[in-house]
């Protein structure tokens, strides 16, 4: 693609994100976040929107570099196009990432989740706020049960993938996030799920995870993510529109809200 079909395709992305956004009012040459309301999960999905819409990878080094419009349209014209490769049948699953984010001075480690990191769930779950824990578990309890705790952390990573996010206190490993999806029975869609410490919300870890999450079922072959959220929990269900997920209301379930998106 040229310059030109970049830079329509970069300004087209940006209303898809922003549709209040006059995108002809853009300076070119001036700090596209300074012009547009764009807060961290905006950005996230700003940038995977471009590597959907253009099939070129942008590496998390790179997200720095691309400050104003002129300099993101040169690096994507800079940047290969990648072609889409489907996963062939009874192919073994690409090693989960194991990655560092430095986020709001602290570095956070996303990982696979492991099967020792039961005591670590169990203490992030017991320092969780009491209305977190009914927002994630829907139910009003202290401590998960220690068969859900095994549910939790011994996962396939291929049917059940989770990741965790940790930071160092102290010299101790602790658990602030963690995110996961479950393979549906037609094995063509899946079920996420995602639990933040209180600390960390409006951090962009979350946006973070999700997306991670999602390209992980995506490089899958999956065709659909969905997820459950408390009617009550507006919150949770922005930030799911923001990630581009559809609320679908059920007629017999009022206090639940079903979000659907494409993969």
């Amino acid at each position: 693609m040229d310059p030109e079909q970049i830079r329509k395709a970069v300004l087209t992305t940006i209303e898809l994100i922003a549709p209040e956004t006059d995108v002809q009012a853009i300076r070119p040459d001036r700090p596209l976040r300074q012009q547009i309301d764009l807060d961290s999960v905006d950005w996230l999905n700003f940038i995977a929107g471009l590597h959907e819409r253009l099939s070129v990878d942008i590496p998390d080094a790179d997200i720095e570099r691309l400050v104003t419009l002129d300099a993101l349209v040169a690096y994507l014209a800079s940047r290969p196009a990648q072609a889409p490769r489907e996963r062939l049948p009874g192919e073994t699953p690409s090693p989960l990432p194991c990655a560092q984010h430095v986020i709001n001075g602290a570095t956070v480690t996303v990982r696979p989740l492991r099967s020792e990191d039961l005591p670590l769930e169990a203490d992030f779950v017991r320092t969780m706020s009491a209305d977190a824990r009914y927002q994630r578990f829907m139910a009003t309890l202290r401590e998960l049960p220690e068969k859900k705790l095994h549910y939790l952390t011994e996962v396939d990573q291929v049917h059940h993938v989770a990741l965790a996010a940790t930071v160092d206190r102290d010299g101790k490993e602790v658990l602030v996030g963690a995110v996961r999806y479950i393979i549906d029975t037609a094995g063509t869609g899946c079920e996420f799920a995602i639990e933040l410490d209180d600390a960390w919300h409006r951090s962009g870890l979350a946006g973070i995870l999700m997306h991670i999450l999602i390209g992980i079922a995506r490089s899958r072959g999956l065709a659909t993510m969905e997820g459950f959220v408390l009617a009550t929990n507006t919150r949770m269900l922005k930030f799911t529109r923001q990630l581009g997920f559809k609320a679908q209301r059920d007629p017999d379930d009022r206090d639940t809200i079903h979000v659907v998106r494409a993969l």
